[in-house]
C-alpha cells in the first residue's frame, strides 16, 4: 500500500508515473512528504510545474530534508514548486487529519 489518497485513474500517464514515484522514493519519510504533496497538488500543476516537480523528485533525500529545513537550495531547484512544497509541509497542510 502506498498511502496515496489520489486515484491515478483520471491522470495522464506522465502524472501517474510522477504520483507513483512521489510515493516510492526509498525512505518512508520522504515518501510521505512528496506523496502527500503530489496527492493534493499534482492534478492542478501546469506542465511547467510538473517538470519542476519531476526534477525535484530526482533530488537526494538528505538534500531535500536540508532545504525543507531552511537551507537555500541551488538555483535550479529554488522554484515556485519547491517553495510551495516547503510551505505545504512547514504549514502542517501536509499532515493527515486525525
Amino acid at each position: 500500500m502506498t498511502g496515496t489518497t489520489l486515484s491515478s485513474a483520471g491522470l495522464d500517464p506522465r502524472r501517474r508515473r510522477i504520483l507513483f514515484r512521489a510515493w516510492h522514493r526509498g525512505t518512508r519519510e520522504m515518501d510521505l512528504l512528496m506523496g502527500r504533496f503530489a496527492d493534493v497538488h499534482l492534478p492542478h500543476l501546469s506542465d511547467t510545474e510538473v517538470a519542476e516537480f519531476e526534477r525535484l523528485i530526482e533530488v537526494e533525500d538528505p538534500d531535500l530534508f536540508r532545504w525543507i529545513g531552511g537551507e537555500t537550495p541551488p538555483v535550479e531547484h529554488d522554484t515556485a514548486v519547491f517553495r510551495r512544497f516547503r510551505r505545504f509541509h512547514l504549514s502542517g497542510e501536509g499532515l493527515p487529519e486525525m
